[in-house]
């Protein structure tokens, strides 16, 4: 049987393992905050924004957008965890800025049957990211929703640029 890369996944996590020492740490974030964001491989958002292991909750999706499992793992994070904050962050070259919702109509054609999720896929980042705030800060389940923050992060340059959540022109 070829060596596959879980493989060479399971083989780094038994030197990982080797060399571990638990931190002691609880689930509840020291900094009280959740970030969510895309799941682009690019996005190295410990370094990027300077946390440390037991910082943050990291939620992440296609697009890092705001989904009724986003706000399921936000509400778990503020009613049980005790974020308070919430920074979401999409960026530039995303996939999802390319893709329509054509493409559940192309799954169901291939396998016949048509996904029960939205792909969620957007044009504009800024007004995604606009949309992903007001998603949250209109949750009735969540609790905390004064701090909501919302970011482009730039993949050519590793800058975080801010969203005005109430202004198009504003943002431009």
């Amino acid at each position: 049987m070829p060596h596959t890369v879980t493989d060479e996944l399971v083989s780094a996590n038994r030197r990982y393992a080797d060399r571990f020492a638990d931190p002691g740490m609880d689930a509840r974030p020291v900094r009280r905050v959740a970030i969510v964001a895309c799941m682009d491989a690019r996005l190295d958002l410990h370094a990027a924004l300077g946390l440390s292991l037991g910082d943050c909750h990291t939620i992440r999706n296609a697009g890092g957008v705001v989904t009724d499992d986003i706000i399921r793992s936000l509400t778990i994070s503020q009613r049980k965890l005790g974020t308070r904050s919430v920074v979401l962050i999409h960026h530039t070259g995303c996939g999802l800025l390319s893709l329509t919702e054509d493409f559940r109509h192309e799954l169901e054609h291939e396998v016949g049957q048509r996904p029960a999720w939205a792909v969620e896929s957007f044009t504009d980042l800024d007004q995604d990211v606009r949309q992903s705030m007001a998603r949250v800060r209109t949750s009735p389940f969540l609790p905390h929703t004064d701090d909501v923050r919302g970011f482009v992060f730039d993949v050519t340059t590793g800058l975080l640029r801010e969203v005005d959540p109430a202004s198009p022109a504003a943002a431009t």
